[in-house]
């Protein structure tokens, strides 16, 4: 897996390249834990993203969680079919923010 971060406007882009599986799950929650900051909108772009399994999904769902608290926003964007169909089936496209 690939992470590019960039700032877009206001928001803060992670660009999630790969696999998001338990082998890479830590590296991203590692490189996102310090971009939570109060009112911040950060934005998973999964354009790239190939495949997520349920470590990666504990960490966007984590991430979601601390967002929450400090009054920030995540959303989602860029899922491709199959990756989509995942959120789908767990519920978390109806607790996310995904466009």
């Amino acid at each position: 897996m690939e992470l590019k971060i960039r700032q877009e406007n206001a928001a803060t882009v992670v660009e999630i390249i790969g696999r998001l599986d338990t082998i890479t799950a830590p590296d991203l929650d590692a490189a996102v834990k310090p971009l939570i900051v109060d009112g911040v909108e950060l934005i998973f772009d999964c354009e790239g993203l190939e495949y997520i399994s349920s470590s990666g999904l504990r960490v966007v769902i984590a991430t979601h969680k601390q967002m929450m608290t400090c009054s920030g926003k995540l959303i989602i964007r860029h899922l491709n079919r199959e990756v989509k169909s995942v959120f789908d089936l767990t519920g978390f496209s109806n607790i996310l923010n995904i466009c």
